[in-house]
């Protein structure tokens, strides 16, 4: 057991220390984990024997729950609102045509047999919240016309139609035609009445009791996540759904100790990312993904630039979305770590086919995270979708509590230790870097910016109990006020009492301001001000 204990320790600071160095040259978190796994797996360095999938199903569907669970609680419904139809769309309707496409690929130029192609495809037909969200946040970065919050829900929510599908087509092969309307009624009804049912008890017990030991609020919030999971699952419901609609409910409420629990479930989220990856990389043979490497080419070309573009383009082209932004959403569409679960399931049912799942589905998401994900962030800028004046981190529910946010600088004089560290190396806790004063000039932080000495650095935090008589004031901006079409730096001008750091558009958007962001009739200035 002890060695057991030691592996596990070394492992989790092996992944933790090697995300670290591989984010700044911009490889995804994922490859790094999987990469360990194979270097201590059968045919790797360390030459761990494990073969055992109904042990990795297990394991790897628990920690698939709180991953799940965190992508609706880390969603900030009030931002993903104005793109909740065709986000909600691509989660299910565009999760199907994928599968569908992706099948009937596979079927014409693989020659699967049919049920064969489409649970191969039902299987890689949901996107990787994971990547998608760790590759927007390491990068800073934020797209136009909402895209980072669509990518955000859909990538979060659409996992629960796969497994739907998923096992919709193992009912099929496994002939039991006749349930599978009672199935699908039970896997979505199951499941919106429990996430649902659930959240509103969470919220509830979180508001009403007064937890005497400190710490017992997070514990109640964990077995309410696992029974929001488990209660469906017996009745036959679809657990996944489930337990990501009782997150989203839950993370949209205001209650007691909520920042601290969204930090602490950010960590439960990585840990179950490093677990999956890691028992994944263990569990899979190099030697036998190289026969599969040429077919999960053809799968991943076939999904990638067929199939997921074609399902875009139908789904978006209706809600009047610019080309360039459906080529990026097409593009978003990274395969992970549910999929491999998925796989998994695949592989240990009793109707498990002929065809190589596991390891044809471990290549495409292999190839997917490299390349898509890798690529990325140089297709938006191409695209021109990267928005500038925006912080990506705003989409996410980390600092959703406006209300209780206030602002706090830090000077870096001489010899502190974060001059000569960019800002993606700083590891500051609680707090969010949101501009940077150089001389006369205002930086924003961008993850490549080098801290210098003599910088201010401006960090939003928990509201300040002190004397310091500067607070956060609000101004709303009218449709014929004169500063209207003028820029933050015209205004800086006038009063040089007060400081804009965020302006609230009409459409609901927060906009960190730059000296040269233009006021719009019916924003909202936030200013800190002196008296």
């Amino acid at each position: 057991m002890e060695i057991i204990l030691l592996l596990c320790a070394v492992v989790i600071a092996l992944c933790i220390f090697t995300n670290r160095f591989t984010t700044k040259i911009g490889i995804p978190a994922v490859l790094v984990f999987m990469a360990i796994g194979m270097i201590f797996g059968s045919e790797g360095i360390l030459k761990i024997p494990f073969d055992n999938f109904n042990q990795t199903e297990m394991i790897c569907s628990a920690a698939l729950i709180f991953i799940m669970f965190y992508g609706g609680f880390g969603t900030n419904f009030k931002t993903a609102k104005p793109v909740l139809a065709p986000a909600v769309c691509l989660a299910t309707l565009g999760v199907l045509l994928t599968a569908v496409l992706t099948g009937v690929f596979c079927i014409v130029v693989l020659k699967m047999k049919v049920m064969e192609g489409l649970l191969l495809g039902s299987v890689v037909a949901s996107t990787d919240a994971a990547s998608v969200f760790s590759i927007l946040r390491s990068k800073q970065l934020n797209l136009k016309n909402k895209t980072a919050s669509l990518l955000e829900l859909e990538s979060g929510s659409n996992d629960p139609a796969a497994y739907m599908l998923t096992m919709i087509i193992l009912g099929i092969m496994s002939d039991n035609v006749n349930n599978i309307a009672i199935m699908l009624f039970k896997q979505v009804v199951f499941g919106i009445i429990f996430g649902l049912g659930s959240g509103y008890i969470a919220y509830k017990s979180l508001k009403n009791i007064d937890f005497e030991i400190e710490g017992s609020d997070t514990i109640l919030m964990i077995a309410m996540v696992l029974f929001s999971y488990a209660a469906p699952s017996l009745l036959g419901g679809n657990g996944y759904l489930s337990v990501y609609l009782f997150g989203l409910y839950i993370g949209n409420k205001n209650f007691d100790n909520k920042i601290t629990m969204v930090h602490f479930f950010d960590e439960i989220n990585q840990l179950a990312q490093i677990l999956i990856f890691f028992l994944l990389g263990l569990l899979v043979y190099p030697s036998r993904l190289i026969p599969m490497a040429g077919t999960a080419l053809l799968v991943f070309v076939g999904l990638t630039f067929i199939a997921r573009p074609l399902a875009v383009f139908l789904i978006m082209t209706p809600f009047k979305a610019e080309f360039r932004q459906q080529v990026l959403i097409a593009f978003s569409g990274l395969r992970g770590a549910a999929s491999i679960v998925f796989a998994i399931m695949v592989t240990v049912s009793p109707v498990y086919s002929k065809i190589d799942v596991f390891n044809i589905v471990f290549c495409v998401a292999l190839i997917s995270v490299a390349f898509q994900g890798l690529l990325l962030p140089k297709v938006a800028h191409i695209l021109d979708m990267v928005d500038e004046e925006q912080d990506v981190m705003k989409t996410f529910n980390d600092y959703n509590a406006d209300d209780d946010i206030r602002l706090i600088q830090m000077n870096m004089e001489p010899g502190h230790k974060y001059i000569g560290k960019r800002i993606n190396e700083l590891r500051i806790k609680n707090m969010l870097i949101i501009l940077i004063e150089r001389g006369n000039d205002t930086l924003m932080p961008r993850s490549d910016v080098v801290i210098e000495e003599g910088d201010i650095l401006v960090l939003s935090a928990k509201s300040y109990k002190g004397n310091i008589k500067t607070v956060l004031n609000e101004e709303r901006i009218g449709l014929d006020d004169i500063r209207v079409g003028k820029k933050i730096q015209e205004l800086a001008n006038e009063d040089d009492n007060r400081f804009i750091v965020i302006i609230k558009r009409m459409d609901g958007s927060n906009i960190i301001p730059k000296g040269n962001t233009t006021i719009k009739g019916g924003d909202i200035l936030i200013y800190s001000k002196i008296n």
